[in-house]
């Protein structure tokens, strides 16, 4: 199965795919680590464009392919990005649940953009103005919310393994 996580910087997105991806025994392709990879390596620098995501989608596909589990975690903010997972999933003949996390709380989301610690080597977080500000197009199709504002990390994890398993169950 392909698990795709997408949302807004400091929503809970990172968390809660690591949980998850500890819960199901799952791989986690993370855009944030692929993308300032790439920048260390001094082949390019931010803003990387779709480079990033283009080797997410095929360490993606490797991985799918071997029959594992993935949870693919970014903003993924366009379109586009979301019907290339999409896309990944559908050639290699796997389920795939499109989950948004939100946190529907503006002080809260504020409070942390501004309280987070990054634990990638070099990588900048926005501020506030710049994520209020960014690029990022309404979901134009069913897929999973999970709203991280006012609950524990594990709550937001229970509801979402619920989410996955009513979604699973619909398929079948």
């Amino acid at each position: 199965m392909l698990i795709v996580l997408g949302g807004l910087p400091a929503t809970g997105k990172t968390t809660l795919a690591r949980l998850l991806a500890k819960r199901l025994g799952a791989i986690h392709v993370r855009i944030d680590t692929i993308e300032q990879a790439i920048v260390r390596s001094g082949l390019a620098r931010q803003p990387l464009g779709p480079v990033g995501y283009v080797v997410g989608y095929a360490l993606t596909e490797d991985h799918l392919n071997q029959g594992l589990t993935v949870i693919a975690e970014s903003v993924n903010p366009l379109t586009i990005t979301r019907d290339a997972w999409r896309e990944v999933g559908v050639r290699v003949g796997v389920a795939v649940a499109e989950v948004e996390v939100v946190c529907s709380d503006p002080a809260e989301h504020q409070s942390r953009v501004s309280s987070r610690s990054i634990d990638i080597p070099g990588l900048e977080s926005p501020d506030w103005q710049q994520i209020v500000e960014r690029e990022y197009e309404p979901w134009n199709r069913d897929h999973i919310t999970i709203d991280t504002a006012g609950r524990t990390t594990e709550e937001s994890l229970e509801t979402l393994l619920r989410a996955l398993d009513s979604a699973a169950q619909r398929r079948s």
